[in-house]
């Protein structure tokens, strides 16, 4: 089994990245061959300044490590644009891709809506996330709900090419856990930083609290018996309360007599408690700056082995070589 996902240096991670993915990864990393990787390119879609994507490069490669992932083993941690070759794949794979499987694509509408540039790399977004996916020949793919059509379009793209040319590609599975499959926001929308609606994982105590006393709730007052079922802050709660205790807060919500402050406040102290030993890791890995980008200048010449020898197959296939 080989396994592959990756993230954004888009800023702080948020509580969504590391349970939709990052807290996957380091649960399942040793059950077979791990690739996870900085997705540079994918983040030029949204024109970041050049200084803060190189900063949030190393931000994001810091957090990974903190978060448990386990590179002296199975993990390979990488750059994306330290393998060029998945842009030559992603070339290859958009002379097969049909527009109008690109023009069904839900995120590409959504962040249309939503008031980003309507460019050509944010409307072939999937063509290339097909490409991180396949170039590694990847079998399982963890990803939040919001991604499962991007992985359904990347198994189209792969039995379209495997069709036309022969079978270069495995067709990868989605690894979609239930209960994190979509982290909700501080808005009640999914969890994201395009949205500003996150909570951050290795934020100053202050703004996590801050976030988490912003998640919208309903106008029902203390008093009022309340559908834990429905609300945002007993969704969030879920990621790092014990059964039992979620079942406390739920009956609290129904008898009355305790309000969203006072949830709030036991969602905070979960959170701060569940990622304490992250932020020691984290504290001490900052200080060696130097053994963070050892890890992913590592990282990037193990990927450049497997991405050769996929694009060896590629090229053959389609008469490149």
């Amino acid at each position: 089994m080989r396994i592959l996902t990756g993230i954004q240096p888009s800023g702080t991670p948020h509580i969504g990245n590391y349970f939709g993915a990052m807290r996957q990864i380091a649960e399942i990393q040793e059950k077979g061959e791990t690739f996870v990787f900085l997705a540079d390119y994918h983040s030029l879609t949204t024109s970041p300044e050049p200084a803060r994507l190189r900063a949030n490069v190393f931000e994001l490669a810091l957090n990974f490590l903190a978060c448990g992932i386990n590179t002296k083993n199975t993990t390979v941690l990488f750059r994306q644009s330290d393998v060029p070759e998945v842009c030559e794949l992603s070339w290859i794979l958009n002379t097969i891709t049909p527009v109008g499987l690109l023009e069904r694509a839900h995120s590409y509408k959504d962040k249309i809506a939503k008031g980003f540039a309507p460019n050509n790399g944010l409307f072939s977004y999937p063509v290339l996330m097909a490409s991180d996916i396949l170039l590694y020949r990847s079998t399982l793919v963890p990803v939040g709900k919001d991604q499962k059509q991007h992985l359904e379009i990347t198994r189209d793209i792969a039995i379209k090419f495997n069709n036309q040319y022969g079978e270069v590609f495995p067709v990868p599975e989605e690894l979609i856990p239930e209960e994190v499959a979509i982290v909700p926001g501080t808005d009640g929308q999914k969890m994201s930083k395009s949205y500003n609606n996150t909570i951050p994982i290795f934020g100053k105590e202050k703004e996590i609290k801050k976030a988490i006393m912003n998640v919208v709730t309903d106008c029902k007052q203390l008093e009022d018996p309340k559908d834990p079922d429905t609300c945002n802050v007993v969704a969030l709660y879920k990621l790092v309360a014990t059964p039992d205790e979620v079942d406390e807060m739920k009956a609290k919500y129904r008898a009355g007599g305790y309000g969203y402050g006072h949830a709030k406040l036991a969602l905070f102290d979960k959170l701060w408690t569940y990622f304490e030993p992250m932020r020691k890791r984290r504290a001490e890995l900052e200080q060696n700056p130097d053994f963070v980008w050892q890890v992913l200048r590592e990282g990037a010449e193990k990927a450049r082995v497997e991405a050769e020898k996929t694009m060896s197959l590629v090229r053959q296939a389609v008469g490149l070589r």
